[in-house]
């Protein structure tokens, strides 16, 4: 019997950003750092910085099946995350390939517009994402933003946060996690079940500019939580500490640039550092 250490596989099928803040990247490093191993299926190439982003070039749908099958095929995927899929062609084959996955959970990050306000999903693809996709998904992870959309109203507060997380929920019965980073205070992201509301207080942590991929981060960690065996509240509230941390112990990257960092406890060349 091997001696190797198990570690379950988390696919993370959303867009590359070739800055290494967001997208796959984060996704990748969350993953990582909670215990996991990550394998991909990429929609888009964007060219990006922390600044914002260039351009975009959607991945053949032809090649993201072929993708996500070969991973399928390899690999005992324990958990699936979805991010930036950007239209609704690359939306439905998504949808498509994920029946082949009908008792791994689900997690759907609603990517529709960056931080430097870049769209990143298509008018078209918010229908076929609300309409398809979200009946399969085990949890939304939507900003007040996205939030709104998916729900035809105002997202502003904590009470109109609640009415979102119910209206979201009966698109098809995924769990919903409002995150509230863009609520003036204190940090509280708000999570319903179904039956009931979790909420997640955190104090506000200055960014510095180190909030590109917050988004990704965090529900690419929940995902792997997930494919650890955690129940939903405890890889959602794992997840929250994690990103947490990771922007109390950002990094610097020269010139002012600073970053979040999942592996603030690894120093240079790979030695720990003393906590």
């Amino acid at each position: 019997m091997s001696d190797a250490r198990l570690r379950p596989v988390v696919l993370t099928i959303a867009g590359s950003d070739s800055g290494g803040g967001a997208g796959i990247q984060a996704d990748l490093k969350a993953i990582a750092a909670m215990g996991a191993w990550g394998a991909t299926a990429i929609t888009c190439l964007t060219s990006q910085n922390l600044d914002g982003v260039r351009s975009v070039q959607p991945t053949d749908p032809a090649i993201l099946a072929d993708q996500i099958d070969a991973v399928r095929e390899g690999f005992n995927v324990r958990a699936v995350k979805t991010g930036m899929l950007y239209s609704s062609e690359l939306t439905q084959v998504v949808v498509d390939r994920i029946t082949h996955y009908p008792t791994v959970p689900l997690v759907v990050d609603p990517v529709m517009v960056a931080t430097s306000g870049a769209r990143l999903l298509r008018d078209d693809a918010v229908a076929t994402l609300r309409r398809e996709l979200l009946p399969l998904a085990t949890l939304v992870t939507p900003n007040l933003h996205e939030a709104a959309i998916l729900a035809d109203r105002d997202v502003r507060d904590l009470p109109t946060m609640r009415d979102a997380a119910v209206a979201i929920n009966q698109l098809g019965g995924a769990a919903v996690l409002v995150k509230g980073g863009h609520l003036a205070g204190d940090a509280v992201d708000l999570l319903f079940d179904g039956d009931q509301f979790h909420e997640l207080h955190a104090r506000r942590i200055p960014s510095g500019g180190a909030d590109h991929g917050t988004g990704c981060t965090l529900a690419s960690a929940i995902a792997a939580g997930l494919a650890l065996g955690l129940p939903l509240p405890d890889a959602v509230s794992a997840a929250k500490r994690l990103l947490t941390d990771a922007l109390r112990n950002r990094c610097g990257l020269g010139d002012g640039i600073e970053a979040l960092d999942l592996f603030w406890q690894v120093g240079p060349r790979g030695t720990v550092m003393t906590l």
